[in-house]
């Protein structure tokens, strides 16, 4: 119970920008080793674009939809389901942990908001040279926001997310330290996002949500 023993063990709490909290060691070597191997496609070397959002600009069809010919799709992004779960056994068992109840009950008296009828969604993310995303909040939808880091290539320490005030004015870079992360709540003023800046190979993440939509992993 890597996670729950970080909540309960190994958080921090802090109000400014807004409401979040810090978490050190949530995820398993297990978890981690699977992030890192992860096969998602570099855009670079497809000449697409970061648009300062998490979709990809610029890209033809079938760098999302596939390929009709029978070619295999370039995959750029990575969420675990049940059916690609046998590849990620460590997720998986991550994911069961957030689907517990002694889980989602922390959380939900950390954040002040009902998890017991939400759905876990899980999607293992590695960000390339250029990639940058502009301050937003997140949808309504998305009851926990969470990213932890995997920092396995030595990246600089700024790559982590920008913290933003109502003003946008950035108040707080969140370390991007390895087996490290953050959590909080959506909300009208939880402006976050990150600035452009220098990638040597990659930023790899893992990011974490509640959410009230379907997904494969219902709370129990």
């Amino acid at each position: 119970m890597s996670f729950l023993n970080s909540l309960n063990n190994k958080s921090k709490k802090f109000e400014l920008p807004f409401k979040h909290w810090e978490l050190n060691e949530p995820l398993t070597t297990e978890a981690i080793n699977e992030i890192i191997n992860a096969d998602i496609a570099n855009p670079n070397e497809h000449k697409l674009e970061y648009d300062g959002t998490r979709a990809i600009d610029g890209g033809e069809g079938k760098f999302r939809e596939g390929i009709s010919s029978g070619g295999k799709a370039l995959k750029f992004r990575c969420f675990v389901t049940k059916e690609n779960s046998e590849d990620f056994p460590g997720l998986t068992n991550f994911i069961e942990e957030l689907r517990q109840k002694e889980t989602h009950q922390k959380i939900s008296n950390m954040i002040q908001k009902d998890l017991s009828n939400s759905f876990v969604r899980v999607e293992v993310i590695c960000d390339r040279k250029g990639f940058w995303l502009k301050p937003h909040c997140d949808i309504k939808e998305k009851l926990l926001s969470c990213l932890l880091f995997v920092n396995n290539e030595n990246e600089s320490e700024n790559l982590g997310t920008d913290l933003y005030d109502n003003n946008l004015k950035k108040v707080k870079t969140l370390p991007y330290k390895h087996n490290y992360g953050y959590f909080f709540s959506s909300g009208p003023n939880t402006w976050h996002g990150m600035e452009k800046k220098e990638i040597i190979k990659e930023r790899r993440c893992l990011q974490v949500n509640y959410v009230t939509f379907d997904t494969d992993w219902k709370v129990y």
